[in-house]
């Protein structure tokens, strides 16, 4: 089958379909999976959360460990998906360790702003489930294609920008607040939520075919990393509308 979420490549469904597990994939499997992961996230976010608001103890150090530590977990999982069952979970538990910090920051700066966008996250979550359920957006190849080249597209952007801070410059419309910002902001919001689709239709597929079940976890981490992606970027576009 050919794998659909962008972090997922040929070589990584070869690697899924050489695995060994008793079992195979299904829908429910991965929701369950999808849920442990969100439980997790949240147990974490809620002690960085905890721990700012406790102004006797930073959170910058946890944030770090946080987002470097996911990252490397997230490599482990791509690369190694039989070791999802594992490094998913651990996953989990890192993002929600920088998760709670930034929210809890923002929070301080725009009251109730993380409220909001955990909201309208879990509501684009339903709608483009809608979507996806009922047909209304079928993912052919092309829509496949053109959200996969506009995900790097904003990959690569988010790549040169970060290249450019490390010489003291960075594009003013990564941060600033202009109608082009917010312009910025609500497009890459829209391609998070389209990745969405992407997500559903390998669950389906993968399940479809008899994926080994460890692909369940795989399932689940590539839906929990678009919603982390999807709730960074709201998180973004809010705060700049605050401004």
């Amino acid at each position: 089958m050919k794998t659909n979420n962008p972090v997922f490549n040929k070589r990584f469904a070869e690697m899924a379909h050489a695995g060994t597990s008793t079992g195979t994939m299904s829908i429910m499997g991965t929701v369950d999976k999808a849920a442990i992961l969100f439980f997790m996230v949240m147990i974490s976010a809620t002690y960085t959360w905890n721990r700012f608001l406790d102004q006797s103890a930073g959170v910058s150090g946890l944030m770090m460990l946080g987002l470097v530590g996911g990252f490397i977990f997230a490599l482990a999982t791509i690369f190694k998906p039989q070791w999802a069952p594992v490094t998913a979970p651990i996953y989990a538990l890192l993002e929600g360790l920088f998760l709670g910090g930034i929210s809890a920051s923002l929070n301080y700066a725009y009251p109730g702003l993380p409220f909001q966008a955990v909201g309208l996250t879990l509501a684009v979550l339903i709608v483009m489930l809608g979507l996806y359920r009922f047909r209304i957006i079928r993912v052919t190849d092309k829509l496949r294609s053109g959200i996969i080249s506009a995900t790097l597209g904003v990959f690569l952007f988010y790549m040169v920008n970060m290249v450019m801070g490390f010489f003291g410059s960075q594009m003013s419309v990564m941060t600033d607040s202009s109608f082009l910002g917010i312009g910025l902001s609500l497009v890459i919001v829209g391609i998070a939520a389209f990745n969405l689709l992407l997500d559903f239709d390998f669950i389906e597929k993968a399940s479809a075919q008899g994926y080994p079940k460890y692909m369940n976890w795989v399932g689940a981490f590539g839906l929990m990393v678009t919603l982390v992606w999807l709730y960074l970027e709201i998180l973004r576009l809010l705060s700049r509308l605050r401004d």
